[in-house]
Formats: structure tokens, sequence, C-alpha cells
């Protein structure tokens, strides 16, 4: 998957992670891909809310080692 813009929000808690992402999602185009590197658990969750509630489409998330990473699309 080719991601247009990422962020890294390794060692921040919520709602951090979240407000980083919206704020890159705001400076992105419609169709382009944000990709979130969190180690907050609570991120995975966190971020399917945030996808249902904005409009942005959650692509994928995986969890390797201690990352959760997670993908979105720009509405």
């Amino acid at each position: 998957m080719e991601v247009d813009r990422e962020i890294d929000t390794r060692g921040l808690n919520c709602p951090l992670p979240i407000l980083k992402a919206k704020k890159s999602l705001n400076d992105m185009a419609s169709g382009q891909l944000l990709k979130v590197v969190s180690t907050d658990p609570g991120s995975v969750r966190d971020f399917q809310a945030f996808a249902r509630q904005t409009g942005n489409e959650l692509m994928e998330q995986q969890t390797v080692d201690t990352d959760f990473i997670h993908v979105l699309k720009r509405r």
C-alpha cells in the first residue's frame, strides 16, 4: 500500500495520536493515505471511532511488535 504521508506518534497517549492525525488529514487531498504509527494500545479503538465519526476510511490496522499501525484514507 502506497501511503502519501506518515506520522510517528510513538510515546504519545490519547488523544494526541488522533489530534496529530486530524491535523495531517486536514492538509491532505481527498483520497490520499495517511499512515500513523503509535505505541498506545488504545489507539486501535480510538482510530476506529475516529474513522466512523469523521467519514475518513480506516484502510488498515496492524500490530508490529509494540507498534500499532493505522492507515487512513482522506475523505
